[in-house]
């Protein structure tokens, strides 16, 4: 195993499946010339040219077009969106267009197409940029939904995505970019809708997916000095969500707290909380608590976006509500 960062295992995963499959190409905004917005591409136009490394103009509605037409005609491209947020002028495009065609064409038309980039917050990027659409997108039938947490899972992620004979949105972190985390140097694939439990324990489960794994982690390990047990599930992929896994863990430690960047109003928080209240609820020592994000548009004030945001003395507090302990 080596240490590389999440923007390498990224990189690493485009460049196996390209080398092996002509037919699968790279498109989207600053890819090609620049190395991508975030270095994610760096090099990929030395080695496979300007034909499968493609530069657009700024047009989502377009080049998002232009792929999913080409993976309906035997292509198979990976569409950079330099932040989810422009995906927005794009979502005709995937939401009428790649997870519909199969469907409305009888079957005729599969669409292996790859839409990826960052989602959530960066920082001080203000309300139009700082926004998760992770929920909106799963949302939809027809589409895949990866949100990798960590290098490891996303080389693993990104392959399978690559192969995959649906259309994935497989959403990123500018913040993780830079992250480094043990990768094996052989080729690897991680199946899209398998849960992972991180870290067992006994007295209450945590499920997080992305970004927010941190959080969840950093509060894992403080109750753990505390003498509370947190078993630790990352989603990995939120359609499909891999509801067997979060279930069985509950039946073992009788409580759920779910944390998610988003907004609370449809979230996939909210989602996994009316699942496992339907199917477990005879399980449960305590109401299922969910910490998400703000209800406001995410604001530039570093102060305001550190009250936005979920962080882990508000996931140790849940904790300590759903088992009564006295603070």
């Amino acid at each position: 195993m080596r240490e590389i960062q999440f923007r390498e295992a990224l990189r690493e995963a485009m460049n196996e499946e390209m080398r092996k499959d002509e037919n699968i190409y790279l498109m989207g905004e600053e890819v090609a010339e620049y190395n991508g917005a975030y270095k994610v591409s760096q090099g990929m136009l030395d080695e496979f040219g300007a034909k499968r490394v493609i530069d657009t103009p700024i047009s989502e509605l377009g080049f998002a077009g232009i792929g999913i037409g080409s993976a309906m005609n035997g292509l198979k491209p990976i569409v950079e969106f330099m932040t989810f947020n422009f995906s927005l002028v794009a979502i005709d495009q995937i939401i009428n267009g790649a997870a519909k065609m199969m469907s409305m064409s009888g079957g005729q038309f599969s669409v292996p197409i790859v839409f990826r980039g960052p989602t959530g917050n960066a920082g001080m990027l203000s309300s139009q940029h700082s926004q998760c659409f992770e929920n909106w997108y799963a949302n939809c039938p027809g589409l895949k939904v990866v949100v990798p947490s960590n290098p490891y899972d996303a080389k693993g992620l990104m392959k399978s995505s690559i192969l995959d004979p649906d259309p994935v949105i497989f959403m990123e972190s500018e913040l993780m970019y830079g992250d480094k985390g043990e990768v094996p140097e052989e080729p690897y694939y991680i199946e899209l809708g398998k849960a992972k439990v991180t870290k067992e324990g006994t007295d209450v489960t945590l499920v997080g997916f992305g970004k927010i794994m941190k959080v969840v982690n950093a509060a894992a390990a403080e109750l753990e000095k505390e003498g509370i047990s947190a078993e630790v599930i990352d989603l990995r992929t939120v359609r499909p969500i891999d509801y067997p896994t979060i279930i069985e863990s509950v039946k073992k430690t009788n409580r759920l707290v779910c944390v998610e960047e988003s907004w609370p109003l449809g979230s996939i928080v909210t989602e996994i909380a009316f699942k496992v209240q339907k199917d477990a609820f005879d399980y449960l020592d305590a109401p299922i608590i969910r910490i998400t994000g703000g209800d406001v548009p995410l604001p530039y004030a570093p102060t305001l976006i550190q009250e936005y945001l979920p962080n882990a003395d508000r996931v140790v507090k849940a904790v300590k509500d759903v088992m009564y302990v006295e603070k």
